[in-house]
């Protein structure tokens, strides 16, 4: 199993500083899934100034935000980490007739490696995707965090947040299939790209499907959209 950015990020504060806010969310019968709520408590606000880099984030510390509330939701599900097949970016998985979904109230997707790339930043070079944290709103929508561009001899990675309900009717403008590769020589080489924030969306429903009617085993349309490269934070 490939290392996550909970390893990499957040293995310290699980051990410290999640059960602290684990018991302030508990105190006040606060929905550990309702973000504001969560970002106002003392515990939390604490931690993001510790793991913001020195040179400060501007509009990144939205996203560092949101990576800190997804982790904290994996680690408070006890951190279920799910192994994606290739096969689920060309196949629409949906429930079986009279199946409900019930997946883990929030988890980790592992992808393919090195198999799903995306323009995170624009006029950037594309990034591979390593893998999604995926959790239900308290409204019934999908909160996915993409996590682009994990490499031992990089400093930090990049996330892209969608949140929503599950497209519906999504195509591409130019008439390609859904993740169908945009890098040059991909399709040769077997690759796939994520196009837009709905892909990423669309992507993390058919995970949830997957998850939720026991098709992955573990290992342990209206959207909302927002991207950074985030610097490693300090130690």
């Amino acid at each position: 199993m490939r290392l996550t950015p909970f390893d990499l990020v957040f293995r310290p504060a699980s051990q410290e500083v999640f059960p602290e806010i684990r018991v302030a969310l508990q105190q006040g019968a606060h929905d550990p899934r309702d973000r504001d709520r969560f970002l106002m408590l003392r515990e939390v606000v604490t931690l993001l100034r510790e793991l913001r880099p020195e040179q400060g984030l501007g509009e990144g510390i939205d996203q560092l935000a949101a990576l800190l509330h997804h982790a904290y939701l994996y680690w408070d599900a006890d951190e279920p980490t799910f192994e994606v097949p290739l096969n689920l970016v060309t196949t629409t998985p949906v429930p079986s007739e009279g199946q409900s979904v019930d997946p883990a109230p929030a988890y980790y997707a592992v992808m393919p490696e090195h198999r799903i790339w995306a323009e995170v930043i624009p006029g950037q070079p594309s990034e591979p995707l390593d893998g999604c944290f995926v959790h239900s709103s308290p409204d019934g929508t999908l909160r996915v965090l993409g996590v682009f561009g994990i490499h031992r001899d990089r400093q930090g990675f990049s996330v892209v947040e969608a949140a929503g309900p599950r497209p519906v009717g999504l195509a591409r403008a130019d008439g390609s299939r859904l993740f169908e590769t945009t890098l040059a020589g991909g399709r040769a080489a077997g690759l796939f790209s994520i196009s837009g924030v709905e892909e990423l969306l669309e992507l993390g429903w058919r995970i949830q499907v997957r998850v939720g009617s026991r098709e992955l085993g573990t290992e342990s349309s209206q959207a909302t959209f927002s991207s950074s490269r985030l610097p490693a934070p300090r130690s």
